[in-house]
């Protein structure tokens, strides 16, 4: 109680304006010096002081007011208290000192009326003892009540370096590079108005506005940013408006890192798309995070994918009773089952980790792994999703992303796993390529068997945009376009998509899962669309490079259009739908969308079946031209109708 009260009044001293905090300070050392010198004056004499005559009073109080003054005048309490340093401490010695001398100066000159020469060295000696005892009390108030302080010493360099966030992170990144010696910090920048115009280890704090002063004199080559992760928000923002500067930008990753003491200037990096583009994180419904894995036996597919992997990092640290990986790639298998025992904890309670290489479509694996395993929920994440590649292989595309979710499906329904979850695409919204439209056409057989088998296995699906960094995003290919000088080659000037991390897509992917009770589609909230061309230029300004177009023929890195791909759209799209409704989390939604009765999903799958067989393209765009909604096909060759498998009407249904 008494602790918490401690901190509550500490929080509320530092969120006192900076001028307030100053008085506060100057009357503190001032009560504290007049206390020592009339302690002094007391000692000295025998007796409780009281000074005879005025003239004695103000020579004697003189003293005091003397040593504020100075103090004043050298900038103590320009600096913000608990950063003050070791230069701060020799300042305020010096300060003390120089007052003292000029007082005994005065003293003396008025023949030492009052004042004796023994209280004036007992008033230095214990008057610097007390003001710094008064910093030192201040800091280790701080400090108990989980504000840290850094001691920093100060060193010379050679980078012209600014550092953006007067705060802990700040100041710990500033010891480091003291330490190193590599860069001279010229100060700190802050959005703060109460820090502007301060001192935080003897250094000058600025307001953002005068960067582009700094920038244009030449006098910095590098901005870092270091901002707590109580900050993050405001971190994307400083980082948008500092990527159009011509210097260098680097970022302290996150305050953990500086509490843990880990902080050096290896844990700076180069400002990335995520930082940017990325998006406050909300935190995850722990019951949700835990509901369908906790002490289960957990199975993903496709599980050293982008999503796959990401799912069985989040899945293996929340205490599964078994978890086991399906991949068909060797290479990707070995990777993620790496990463997936490097989390695991030693101890008894830690999950058996089991790997399967192999394909969803084979229905004996399937069979067997879930059998074996006693698996209770599937995240079925295993899908063909280069939209190019699948065009020009759509047989291979459909058979994998189709009718794997059918086997596993059907396997998980044989066997009652409690929970099956699919991981789906934007692009199954009224698709336009054979890879969105076998999305689709996955979800539908899904939301058809929940309708045909309620009360058994729980189906549902999670239908999101690309996510950054992923193996098919353009991110990792614009990059070594620009490592390899360009160009870059973008679509069209105009395409837009969703973008998210990995890590909240599959965290989303899980809590979305947890939430279905059968034949729900979840859309998760990917926040505003980005124009691909502009997500281009960002990075090659990021890259410390210009764009060479007719207003700047003289950059570095040019920008080329090459039109649409075959199924590509201009945009994306979430909904189905309309009607979409609200869950418990604020950044996942759930629609009810149209699906196949049951004996007519069987009957096109049957048909797609053959046409795959086939290698009937004419019969592949027929069946998803009735079963997929909205789906319009792009650059399709004219082709032969085969009658077997002419629409009979319309067959899609409205879930009620």
């Amino acid at each position: 109680m008494i602790a918490s009260r401690w901190a509550w009044i500490c929080e509320g001293l530092l969120a006192l304006p900076r001028y307030v905090k100053r008085a506060a300070l100057v009357a503190v050392d001032l009560s504290l010096l007049l206390s020592v010198l009339w302690a002094s004056l007391s000692l000295r004499y025998g007796e409780i002081f009281v000074p005879p005559n005025l003239e004695t009073l103000l020579l004697t109080i003189a003293g005091p007011l003397l040593t504020v003054g100075i103090l004043w005048h050298v900038g103590i309490y320009k600096q913000v208290t608990r950063f003050i340093g070791r230069r701060g401490n020799a300042q305020i010695l010096a300060a003390i000192g120089l007052a003292v001398l000029i007082w005994a100066l005065a003293v003396f000159m008025v023949g030492q009326k009052g004042v004796p020469r023994t209280v004036i060295i007992t008033y230095a000696a214990f008057g610097a003892v007390g003001i710094l005892a008064v910093r030192v009390l201040i800091r280790i108030l701080l400090e108990r009540n989980g504000i840290r302080i850094a001691d920093i010493r100060p060193t010379g360099s050679q980078l012209a370096t600014l550092i953006y966030g007067a705060d802990r992170p700040g100041i710990a990144l500033l010891r480091s590079i003291r330490a190193a010696r590599d860069r001279n910090v010229l100060g700190f920048v802050d959005s703060s108005p109460t820090l502007w115009r301060q001192y935080v280890s003897g250094l000058k704090v600025y307001p953002p506005s005068q960067i582009i002063e700094f920038v244009e004199q030449g006098k910095i080559r590098e901005i870092l940013v270091a901002l707590p992760t109580n900050r993050r928000h405001e971190r994307r923002k400083v980082l948008q408006e500092l990527e159009r500067f011509p210097i260098s930008v680097k970022i302290l990753p996150t305050y953990e890192d500086v509490a843990s003491g880990q902080v050096s200037l290896n844990s700076l990096r180069p400002v990335d798309i995520s930082d940017i583009l990325g998006r406050d994180s909300i935190p995850p419904h722990v019951d949700l995070m835990r509901r369908g894995i906790t002490g289960k036996s957990i199975l993903v597919t496709g599980a050293g994918g982008s999503i796959g992997s990401e799912l069985v990092r989040q899945i293996v640290v929340r205490a599964p009773r078994r978890l086991v990986l399906l991949d068909i790639s060797e290479s990707a298998l070995y990777n993620i089952e790496f990463d997936a025992r490097r989390l695991v904890t030693s101890d008894a309670a830690s999950p058996e980790i089991k790997i399967v290489l192999g394909s969803a479509t084979d229905a004996q694996l399937m069979d067997q792994v879930i059998a074996e395993n006693g698996i209770q929920t599937i995240y079925h994440a295993a899908a063909y999703k280069h939209v190019p590649i699948v065009e020009t292989n759509p047989f291979a595309g459909l058979e994998n992303n189709v009718f794997g979710t059918v086997t596993a499906a059907q396997a998980a329904l044989k066997h009652d796993v409690e929970r099956f979850v699919l991981v789906s695409t934007d692009k199954a919204v009224r698709p336009t390529n054979i890879m969105g439209a076998s999305k689709r056409l996955a979800e539908v057989a899904l939301q058809s068997t929940a309708a045909a088998n309620p009360g058994s296995t729980v189906f549902t699906m999670v239908r999101f945009g690309n996510v950054l960094e992923s193996s098919g995003s353009v991110v990792p290919l614009f990059r070594r376009q620009i490592q390899s000088g360009g160009p870059i080659t973008v679509t069209h000037p105009n395409v837009t998509r969703f973008f998210m991390s990995i890590p909240e897509a599959a965290e989303l992917v899980i809590q979305a899962g947890a939430m279905a009770s059968g034949g729900e589609v979840f859309l998760l909230h990917m926040g505003d669309p980005v124009r691909i061309d502009d997500l281009a230029r960002l990075m090659v300004r990021l890259s410390n490079l210009e764009v060479r177009d007719e207003s700047n023929p003289h950059g570095d890195i040019e920008i080329v259009y090459v039109g649409l791909r075959p199924g590509e759209k201009l945009y994306e799209e979430l909904l189905i739908g309309a009607s979409t409704q609200t869950t418990e989390h604020a950044r996942i939604f759930k629609s009810d969308e149209p699906f196949l009765a049951s004996e007519e999903m069987t009957r096109e799958l049957t048909l797609l079946r053959q046409a795959i067989k086939d290698r009937d393209m004419a019969a592949v765009h027929s069946i998803m031209s009735r079963t997929v909604e909205g789906y319009r096909p792009r650059d399709i060759t004219p082709f032969q109708k085969n009658p077997l498998v002419e629409a009979p009407g319309q067959i899609l249904q409205t879930l009620h």
